[in-house]
């Protein structure tokens, strides 16, 4: 026997119907119609298909009094996120900031001529800081909503340029550690896998607003041939078994001194790739760059929920 109501999806009404056997199904088609089944009494069709009507109707009246205008000289719309790219000779692939296949929605990538990011890297960037001001100002123009950077090392002038636009700024990895050390707890610390660590200590925690690193513990990528081939001496080819094996080793290393490790931090926009495989061989949870960026994204596109109650 089948129970029918109101309530039930079409499909699975005509699913059920065609893979009954005959003494099943005869008599519902004989009592009742299928349509009359799936919506009731023949008022109550005329009620829904009136009330679909007006909503549409609705819906097209709005549609059709939204007023766009504009922007002079810009070519594309629809990105909420952009990003300021100081120039690299990297290949870039999925996984890294500076791959578009990386993001689940459109990225705004805004090459700022001059910035290089070798400087940037070796703790020169507050050199090109008003040239990012700059790019950045653009690219709010634009209408982005929130903007990003390609380097970590950009925390040197991270509040200079959120100061000069109104729209949020988050230019380095870095602005993570505050929440990332709360969340870890007091007993425990946060691993910190960096491109460089020459360049990162007391004084760049302090301008994201950790002025106790006590409970931060920083790893070089730098001391690892591959990775200072291709990101600090940019020779322009990455082997990715080698930098897998590079930065999974990097993670172990960490973990190994400091058995205490609640969670790893990957601070380079260059290894978010490879965070999958730290967090498999360490155990840990890994927070990259990527992924908070699509955080950034939901807070300035925010969607709707569907489901049941």
């Amino acid at each position: 026997m089948i129970a029918w109501s109101l309530g039930t999806n079409r499909k699975s009404v005509m699913h059920a119907l065609l893979h009954a056997n005959e003494h099943e199904r005869k008599p519902f088609i004989r009592k009742k119609p299928l349509f009359l089944a799936i919506f009731g009494t023949l008022d109550g069709l005329a009620k829904r298909a009136k009330n679909s009507f007006v909503h549409a109707k609705l819906y097209a009246k709005e549609v059709d009094h939204m007023i766009h205008h504009a922007r002079a000289g810009q070519v594309a719309y629809g990105y909420s996120i952009g990003m300021l790219c100081a120039e690299w000779n990297i290949p870039f692939v999925p996984g890294d900031l500076n791959n578009a296949n990386t993001f689940s929605f459109p990225m705004r990538y805004e090459t700022v001529p001059g910035a290089s990011g070798a400087d940037v890297l070796r703790g020169g960037g507050e050199a090109f800081a008003d040239l990012m001001v700059k790019h950045a100002q653009k690219l709010e123009a634009e209408g982005v909503r929130a903007i990003t950077g390609n380097c970590g090392f950009m925390v040197a002038f991270q509040d200079y340029v959120a100061e000069r636009v109104n729209i949020p700024v988050f230019l380095t990895s870095l602005v993570q550690l505050p929440m990332l050390l709360q969340m870890v707890g007091r007993n425990q610390k946060l691993g910190v896998l960096t491109a460089n660590s020459a360049a990162l200590g007391d004084k760049e925690f302090a301008l994201v607003g950790v002025n106790d690193s006590s409970r931060l513990c920083v790893q070089g990528m730098e001391v690892f041939p591959h990775f200072n081939d291709v990101v600090l001496k940019e020779k322009g080819t990455l082997d990715d078994d080698k930098m897998t094996k590079e930065v999974v080793q990097a993670a172990l290393d960490l973990q190994k001194a400091n058995p205490d490790l609640g969670a790893i931090m990957l601070e380079c926009s260059d290894l978010p790739p490879y965070s999958k495989a730290v967090h498999e061989a360490t155990g840990l949870p890994v927070f990259d760059w990527a992924n908070f960026i699509e955080y950034v994204y939901n807070a300035t596109v925010p969607h709707g929920y569907n489901g049941i109650v």
